[in-house]
This record gives structure tokens, C-alpha cells and sequence, in this order.
């Protein structure tokens, strides 16, 4: 039961659909999963009539009924009301246990109180002027102490951060040609909106991508400027390399999290730094969705290779909306010589830095790490077992608070292993997760981000709730 014809949604795929030329694994059966989609989608929305009305009536004044489009996603949106700690609350009242936790913001969790209590005292004291704050150094300070740059500045958002990145990479090396990975997401401004998830029949030959612009909207001049390559190839890149002399940089995620998580292979992130500098061009890291959350100084730490580069937003800020560039003092010296510019009104926003030097100083401890590192731990030995017990062709990853359950039994090393998997079996979990108290992020991906205040108790429910899943999903 997918969205009826009144609902205010636009040509997304229905939950039953499958890509191209691909067929659920022999170990699941095709029948069974639209069964049992069909019955949790008809509870998923006898539950969410509040948040249904307000997504219809929101169409009048927003399109697609949403803020942002990666909102809108089948069978409905679903209206939050509130959070607290680890839960979250939707307009039906319907209670969660968020493993969604805002696309991977809210690693302190909801409300927490040393979060609370500094933005409250700062906006107190006023909460915008567009000039310093105390706060700005500090924060800067403890991110060159966690990623080993010297000079920071700061974005209001994920997409601002790769925006500056390339602004900076093509400012200091004198050249406009990006590299980037195929499938990677890099935000929403158009120097990389570029073979995101790319459709099979655009796509081109795995050893020569095509560049494929995401959406209309996008100039061909950018797309022209952007080559594309499969993560995990290093050959791939230095024939990249061999067929342009005008690259900038090569913009990576360490780890790919837009299509579940995908592992870098040991001494991919090395061997991509050295290919870069061997031909003058600089590696950006965007760690966006990595930054703080699978270690203390992200990726850069967790493998080691530092790169010219990186990118915060996310995590970083305690909830609200923020951002960061970390990079070498050569590369941020164009800044301070103003050959390049970096700026806007809210950078540096006295309450994005209470929130940030908060959640860094006070919040984001060895003793937090160690909290995910457990309940990680946890997440990673339960759905082991379920997946062994039922012969699942499915296998689990866990970095700290983050993680993921992949429908397919071999690794991801790229996006072409990713269309291998059936979307509609992850968006059956998903559905099973809703209906069961636990907040996902839409989408096949299921990756999750846990906080500080999720306890063992909280991923136990997740873990008991895949059990079901898995069950229900073998039974005869």
C-alpha cells in the first residue's frame, strides 16, 4: 500500500519497485517481502494520520509538503513533535528510540543539558552580531587539536564547507578540474552536484564513469569541470590523472555514507593522497558525516592520512546548524592574503560556537567514545547472530556511533556493488523499525547514528526489532 493518488508526493519509486535488470537474492523471497510491506505499511500510516494531514496541508506552501526534499519519502513524512535524550516524539505521539538522529547531528542527543545550558547563556547575552565571539578560537582550537589542521574556519553547513573547500583547492593550485567519487554526496551547490547515485543507464563504463548532473538546474560548464571515479580504484584515478593536467583536488568521503557505509581498502586513502600530490593537486576529506563521529578527529584519525583538506558541519554542532573548514597554512594563507574569499553573516554564530564548544569540550569525552564503542559493540555481535541464524544475506558494520546493515552478502567497495542490493528489503526493515519504536533515516541505505544518551537498553530494541524482521521474513 504505497501512497495513494491524492497524497502531494512526486515520481519517487513506490516501495515495491527494484532497480533495473536486479532481483531480490536467492535467499528471499520476492512475494514475501511485498506481503509483508504491504501489511506494515498499512499500520505505518493507520499511525500517522496527524502527520499525514499535515503534510497535505503543508503542499499549499511548501513543495512536496517539506523543507528539504530528502524529507519527503515513502509512505509519508513523519511530523516530530519533540525529543528528549535518546527519543523522539511525532505529532500522533507516537515514541522513538532515534537511531535517525537528524542525518547524523545529534551524537549528543536531545536537550542534552551542558548543550542546553550554553546556548541559553549565550542567548542570554545576544545571539548574532556578526562580529567574534571568545567562543570561535576555542572551538577552532580543540578541531585543530582532533584533526591535525592549523587554521579553521567556520560554514553554517555541510554543503558551505565543500563549497569553500573547492573554492580553496582551485584558488591555491590555479586549476578548475575536481575528481570525485561516484556516488558520493557533497551538498547541494552545483560544483559537485554531480553522479550522485547516478541511473544505470547514465552511468557509463565502471572503468570511465560518466559526469552525470544530479538534477536540471545544474550548468553542463560544471559538470564538464567534474571527472568521476569508483571509490576503492586507485588505478582508476591515476588514469584520471593521466587524462587531465588542470585537477585541483580530489574530493573524498574517507568513508562513503551515502550509500550505507563503505570501507575504504587499507591504503586506499593513502595511496589517493600521494597520486594527488605526485600531480600537484590537493585531497579534501569531507567529513561531514564522519567528523567526531567514528572517532575524536573523524576519519582523518580512525586511518590516519591527513589530508589537505576537511570539511565539518554535522556533529560538530550540538543540533544547530554549522560548519567548518580545516586545512594546511599554506592553503588557508589565501584567505588571510585575500586571494580567496571565504565569508558570510551567520559564520562564527555566537550560538553555533556555545553549542559547538560544548559539544566538544564537555559532551564529546574519551568516556563518550568509549559509550559508543560498546554499544557498538553490542549492535554488531546481535545482528551478527540474527543474520547467522537465518542464513541472511546480509552482513553489519559499526565505527563507533555510526553504522549501518547492508542487504548483500558480500562487501560494498564502490556504488556499482551498491546496486546490487533490492531497496525494497531495507525499506521493509525500515518499516519494521517504525512500527516497532525506532526512528530510522529513510532510504535503503539504513545507516544510523547513535548518541551519548542512547543506552544498552535502546539497542537492544533495535536488535529485537531486526530479530522480528528477519523471522517474519524467512517464515514459510
Amino acid at each position: 500500500m504505497s501512497a495513494d493518488a491524492s497524497s502531494p508526493r512526486g515520481p519517487w519509486p513506490t516501495s515495491s519497485s527494484s532497480p533495473p535488470g536486479r532481483s531480490t537474492s536467492s535467499a528471499i523471497d520476492p512475494k514475501r517481502v511485498a506481503e509483508l510491506t504491504e501489511r506494515e505499511e498499512r499500520e505505518f500510516l493507520a499511525k500517522r494520520q496527524r502527520s499525514r494531514e499535515l503534510w497535505q496541508g503543508a503542499t499549499h506552501s511548501m513543495p512536496r509538503g517539506v523543507p528539504s526534499s530528502f524529507q519527503d519519502t515513502p509512505p509519508q513524512p513523519v511530523f516530530i513533535d519533540r525529543g528528549q535524550g535518546s527519543h523522539v516524539w511525532d505529532v500522533d505521539g507516537n515514541e522513538y528510540v532515534d537511531f535517525h538522529n537528524g542525518f547524523g547531528v545529534m551524537v549528543v542527543g536531545h536537550a542534552h543539558p551542558s548543550v542546553v545550558a550554553a546556548v541559553n547563556d549565550r542567548m542570554a547575552r545576544g545571539s548574532h552580531f556578526a562580529q567574534p565571539v571568545a567562543e570561535d578560537a576555542a572551538v577552532a582550537e580543540e578541531l585543530t587539536r582532533r584533526f591535525s589542521q592549523p587554521q579553521w574556519r567556520f560554514t553554517n553547513s555541510g554543503t558551505e564547507s565543500t563549497l569553500d573547500a573547492v573554492r580553496l583547492a582551485r584558488g591555491f593550485t590555479g586549476r578548475e578540474r575536481l575528481v570525485k567519487i561516484e556516488a558520493s554526496y557533497h551538498g547541494h551547490h552545483d560544483s559537485l552536484m554531480v553522479s550522485v547515485e547516478p541511473a544505470p543507464d547514465l552511468m557509463g563504463p565502471v572503468d570511465h564513469p560518466n559526469s552525470v548532473p544530479y538534477c536540471e538546474g545544474i550548468p553542463r560548464a560544471n559538470v564538464d569541470l567534474v571527472t568521476v571515479v569508483p571509490f576503492n580504484d586507485l588505478d582508476a584515478l591515476e588514469r584520471a590523472f593521466s587524462h587531465h593536467d588542470d585537477i585541483a583536488a580530489v574530493v573524498v568521503e574517507p568513508v562513503m555514507m551515502n550509500i550505507g557505509i563503505v570501507l575504504p581498502d587499507d591504503g586506499y586513502l593513502a595511496g589517493v593522497r600521494d597520486i594527488a600530490h605526485r600531480h600537484g593537486a590537493l585531497l579534501v576529506f569531507d567529513e561531514v558525516k564522519t567528523g567526531v563521529t567514528i572517532a575524536p578527529g573523524g576519519a582523518s584519525e580512525r586511518f590516519g592520512v591527513t589530508p589537505d583538506i576537511v570539511c565539518l558541519a554535522k556533529a560538530i554542532g550540538g543540533g544547530l546548524p554549522c560548519g567548518a573548514i580545516g586545512g594546511r597554512e599554506d592553503v588557508m594563507a589565501t584567505i588571510t592574503d585575500g586571494r580567496v574569499a571565504q565569508m558570510g553573516t551567520f559564520n562564527g554564530n555566537p550560538l553555533t560556537t556555545a553549542a559547538s564548544r560544548a559539544t566538544l569540550l564537555e559532551v564529546l569525552t574519551p568516556g563518550a567514545y568509549a559509550h559508543f564503542d560498546a554499544l557498538a559493540e553490542e549492535l554488531q555481535g546481535g545482528l551478527d547472530g540474527i543474520i547467522s541464524e537465518h542464513d541472511l544475506p546480509f552482513h553489519a558494520l559499526t565505527l563507533a556511533a555510526r553504522g549501518c546493515v547492508t542487504y548483500r552478502k558480500e562487501k560494498v567497495r564502490n556504488y556499482r556493488d551498491y546496486l546490487d542490493i533490492d531497496k525494497s528489503v531495507p525499506y521493509l526493515s525500515w518499516l519494521y523499525q517504525s512500527n516497532r519504536e525506532v526512528l530510522m533515516a529513510p532510504g535503503a541505505e539504513e545507516n544510523w547514528t547513535l548518541s551519548v544518551q542512547h543506552s544498552e537498553a535502546d539497542v537492544r530494541r533495535y536488535i529485537d526489532n531486526f530479530a522480528e524482521f528477519a523471522r517474519d521474513l524467512t517464515s514459510a
